[in-house]
């Protein structure tokens, strides 16, 4: 993706990523400025040639976010080439198994049942993401009902096992996981037992 982590950066944009990953981590409320300050080792007066205020910097981190988690990832999608079903699981391990991207996510749905300008933002960043799902399913099924109903099922699964404490017998989540993904987009079966 476009963000190297270690990547030379302006001081703004530290602000912003030490901001992230205070989110990440502990949620919005984390995101303080004296506490930011203390983690880059700089004055907390810094801060203020950047931002006008504490909202300012919430809403570059979620601009950071959505670019990161939407068009960056497209990009790199595209990029990389692939048929329909390699992109869309490329676009998943992008955002849902991304150490930097998931916590942030997860954090984000989290804050957004609390903040409703949030929550809109969330909502456009999942509808890009429902577009896309849409748009490769739409390739291989062609019933209207049955692309939403797989487009949604895959949503949900990228998303919730990341909640689910349930075992899986003598199967592993990464096996189970991937024959559901191939159940929802139409593959032949693998063997996934290795």
């Amino acid at each position: 993706m476009g963000h190297i982590v270690g990547a030379t950066r302006t001081p703004r944009d530290r602000w912003i990523e030490e901001g992230l990953q205070a989110l990440a981590a502990d949620g919005p409320d984390a995101v303080r400025v004296e506490a930011l300050a203390k983690r880059l080792g700089v004055t907390k007066g810094g801060f203020y040639g950047f931002f006008a205020d504490r909202d300012a910097l919430l809403k570059a981190m979620l601009d950071v976010w959505e670019r990161e988690s939407t068009d960056e990832v497209l990009e790199r999608i595209e990029r990389e080439g692939g048929d329909p079903k390699a992109k869309i699981q490329r676009a998943g391990v992008l955002t849902f198994s991304s150490d930097r991207l998931l916590p942030i996510d997860l954090a984000i749905r989290d804050w957004a049942r609390r903040d409703e300008a949030v929550a809109e933002r969330l909502r456009r960043v999942d509808n890009r993401r429902m577009a896309l799902l849409r748009e490769m399913i739409g390739t291989f099924c062609s019933d209207a009902d049955e692309v939403e109903a797989r487009s949604i099922l895959a949503f949900c699964l990228a998303i919730g096992e990341h909640f689910l404490a349930a075992d899986h017998g003598d199967r592993t989540r990464a096996q189970v996981l991937a024959r559901a993904a191939d159940l929802l987009f139409n593959r032949p079966r693998k063997d996934h037992s290795h």
